[in-house]
């Protein structure tokens, strides 16, 4: 069995582009908790496109009154704003279950590729992970399925690592998946957890979790898409029958 979290971050997205409570992101995040889901995912980012850091805190408490697991995500190195505390500022305040380590930069649109431990991404004080570690009870760091990131992110103390799926799901099939299948094998003797998320959806979901049957899924865009049409509570149950 697959845990499934649910990234509410188009919720915030759509409620931000009119102003305004609607659609309630408070409400429609208890409708998915109430759905059977297993954690929520927030990625709040320095521009406030769509989580705000008021956000976080307000489903740090409807997710610990369900108990159900937050995570947060992010760039740790995240620059501070009026508005935005930054990164390790809103994990020592909302002190989540998990925190997902991203290489994200507010030039892109969403995130496109993991940590490089091996060329360009060492972490900027060693300290980090441990620090981070006080205020949240996992560590996942957000990576490709290539052998040396996985040795990068072990030897960073990491807990689990994040596979970004973006390329399989361009092109779901043998070929794609074989990287994952090696990269999870090699998570396992390295006794690190497996999470797995982006542009997963109903059509390439259950390959992928057949082959990498990963601990969990985040997953976001594809699954509030799918509610325009089918709604929260059937999208969530669809999703959870292939977790399942």
């Amino acid at each position: 069995m697959t845990n499934l979290s649910v990234n509410v971050n188009k919720i915030a997205w759509l409620r931000n582009a009119r102003g305004g409570h609607a659609p309630n992101i408070l409400e429609l995040s208890e409708l998915i908790i109430n759905s059977g889901v297993s954690g929520i995912t927030v990625h709040p980012r320095p521009d406030l496109r769509h989580i705000t850091p008021d956000d976080v805190y307000v489903l740090r408490e409807l997710t610990s009154n369900k108990k159900v697991e937050f995570n947060i995500e992010g760039n740790p190195y995240s620059e501070s704003n009026k508005h935005y505390p930054g990164f390790q500022e809103i994990i020592q305040i909302a002190k989540p279950d998990q925190c997902t380590l991203v290489p994200d930069s507010l030039e892109q649109i969403t995130s496109d590729h993991g940590w490089d431990f091996v060329n360009r991404d060492r972490l900027e004080d060693a300290d980090l992970v441990n620090r981070l570690k006080e205020n949240s009870e996992r560590i996942s760091f957000f990576v490709d399925p290539i052998a040396e990131q996985l040795e990068g992110a072990k030897e960073a103390g990491t807990d689990r690592i994040e596979f970004y799926t973006g390329p399989y799901a361009a092109d779901p099939g043998l070929n794609s998946i074989d990287p994952f299948i090696r990269c999870y094998d090699l998570a396992r003797n390295l006794k690190l957890g497996v999470n797995a998320g982006h542009d997963l959806d109903l059509h390439n979901l259950a390959f992928f979790l057949e082959n990498v049957p990963a601990d969990e899924v985040s997953i976001g865009h594809a699954l509030i898409s799918d509610s325009l049409v089918m709604g929260i509570e059937k999208t969530v149950k669809q999703y959870l029958d292939l977790c399942n």
